[in-house]
């Protein structure tokens, strides 16, 4: 072949080759809604997530119901969607007890000095002047006379009431190391000293939510406890049942120590100084955003996500996550989407850890709203993507959320699993509020991520278990259902499902109910 030939194949070559062929790139990707394609490229590059979750988690910290974090943070809320254009307050539906975190110190100084990894229950009460005592465990009874001697003992003393723990690995280290015949071991070690813990403390004539007030009221100095997740480092950090003496929590590596020393008759003692603050009582309230709907504004899209947390840590996953998730989808969707057709709500609820207050109170309070709502889109559980929708019992989900579905980017929905015409809420997060209103309202439950052992209600909820790239896509879905959900023509049907029968009984929907108003205090 001449060099002259040579040229001439080559260039036939290129000229009929494939590769010159293929499609534009323009016209290879997935086509989308051009608001679809914008509010993708939005969230993509000029994401606000990080700088929402630095201002709200390390700059404010958790947002406790009472305390003066949670009135700081609904101030910035408002601020921020001031500063994006949209209308926003605080809707005031009762109050709660007020209360501050102040700084702990617990230190064991007996038989030698260690500072001790350990937090203030919320709403403990403070040492006006630093608690020492004797460190005690419950001990084993068999009825509750036993344990009432047992009780005459106690005054001046710090009482464990957790279960001890022989270990402080995780399950799933255990199996990876241990042989099958270790492992069984240790799994039968586990649960039989977990059996063994329950039938003591039912001995006792009390529970855990009964004792801490029986110790209080026999003379113990303190209560700890060691709510140990099976995470290491993870505990979860919840309320205090006592009035007067303080209540700690402790790693479950420093309570073990404690436990053995005490049953080995070391007597250690240790010394607490909590200085958290008693504020009376504070209004609670939800936080409302409004973007006013141009052509139907009295039919609503609602965004919603607890604002609220516990305190143990950032409450970064529950629910810092799906509260800058709907922070920034409203923010979006002022910025892209002008002419929305219905009204769009962004609600921050109050108190929902502490039995969905603030929605359950919503509901109540603004029937007008409830009764015209569209959709509610609610997120809550962590960091991870979407992975789950429930129809929530309404027996034409499938035609309407399935058509805002659709259009989403496959991306972003191929992974997600829904289940129609579901069952309907009952509670564990505020869309269970609307759902027994009937209300289109839905869970937008995301992938674990460690979220239940590691994250929910622990000290370990922090800003750096966020996965931004997740949250990201999350936010692009919601946008995106908010916007087709506003956009419908038609009004989302209602229409319930008939619900199974249970143990011989037809299942009920479930109830509208009310909210605590006057929380944190005694009845």
């Amino acid at each position: 072949m001449t060099r002259y030939t040579s040229l001439l194949f080559c260039l036939v070559f290129l000229l009929t080759s494939p590769f010159l062929h293929a499609q534009p790139a323009s016209q290879s990707r997935e086509p989308l809604l051009p608001i679809v394609e914008k509010i993708v490229d939005e969230v993509q590059q000029h994401s606000q997530l990080e700088k929402l979750a630095g201002e709200l988690l390390d700059g404010i910290g958790p947002r406790l119901v009472g305390t003066p974090e949670m009135q700081k943070a609904g101030d910035w809320a408002i601020a921020k969607f001031q500063s994006w254009g949209i209308s926003g307050s605080k809707q005031s539906f009762g109050e709660w007890r007020g209360w501050q975190r102040g700084i702990s110190q617990v230190e064991m100084i007996a038989p030698r000095i260690k500072s001790l990894e350990a937090t203030q229950l919320a709403w403990s009460p403070a040492t006006k002047t630093p608690v020492q005592g004797e460190v005690v465990v419950l001990p084993p009874v068999n009825n509750a006379d036993a344990f009432a001697e047992w009780l005459k003992t106690i005054r001046g003393k710090v009482v464990l009431i957790s279960q001890y723990q022989r270990s402080g690995r995780p399950d799933y280290q255990i199996k990876e190391f241990a042989t099958p015949e270790l492992y069984e071991k240790m799994m039968r070690e586990r649960a039989g000293d977990a059996e063994a813990f329950r039938k003591s403390m039912a001995n006792t004539g009390y529970t855990a939510n009964t004792l801490p007030e029986a110790l209080e009221k026999s003379g113990a100095a303190a209560i700890a406890i060691s709510n140990w997740t099976g995470i290491m480092g993870a505990n979860r950090i919840f309320g205090a049942r006592t009035k007067k003496i303080p209540t700690i929590d402790i790693a479950v590596e420093d309570y073990g120590m404690l436990y053995r020393m005490a049953v080995n008759g070391l007597a250690p003692r240790i010394r607490i100084h909590v200085q958290s603050k008693e504020l009376g009582m504070v209004p609670t309230f939800n936080i409302v955003g409004r973007i006013e709907g141009k052509e139907k504004p009295n039919e609503y899209v609602v965004l919603s996500a607890h604002f609220d947390s516990w305190d143990g840590a950032q409450g970064a996953t529950d629910n810092g996550t799906g509260t800058i998730t709907m922070m920034e989808t409203i923010r979006v969707l002022k910025k892209l989407y002008p002419n929305n057709k219905r009204t769009i709500l962004v609600c921050l609820w109050g108190s929902e850890e502490q039995g969905l207050n603030g929605s359950r109170a919503f509901v109540k309070d603004n029937p007008q709203i409830v009764q015209n709502i569209q959709a509610v889109f609610n997120q809550d559980n962590g960091t991870g993507r979407i992975a789950n929708i429930s129809g929530q019992g309404f027996v034409n989900a499938y035609d309407y959320l399935g058509r805002w579905l659709s259009a989403a980017p496959k991306k972003i929905t191929t992974g997600i699993e829904t289940s129609f015409p579901g069952m309907p809420g009952g509670g564990g997060s505020d869309h269970a509020s609307f759902v027994a209103a009937g209300v289109p309202a839905f869970m937008l439950s995301s992938l674990s991520w460690g979220y239940g052992g590691y994250t929910w209600h622990t000290n370990r909820d922090t800003y750096d278990k966020i996965v931004f790239d997740e949250v990201k896509n999350n936010v692009i879905l919601t946008a995106v259902l908010a916007y087709m959900a506003s956009e419908d023509p038609q009004t989302a049907n209602r229409d319930q499902r008939v619900l199974p029968v249970v143990n011989g009984k037809p299942s009920a929907w479930p109830e509208i109910k009310d909210p605590e108003r006057r929380g944190g205090v005694e009845k």
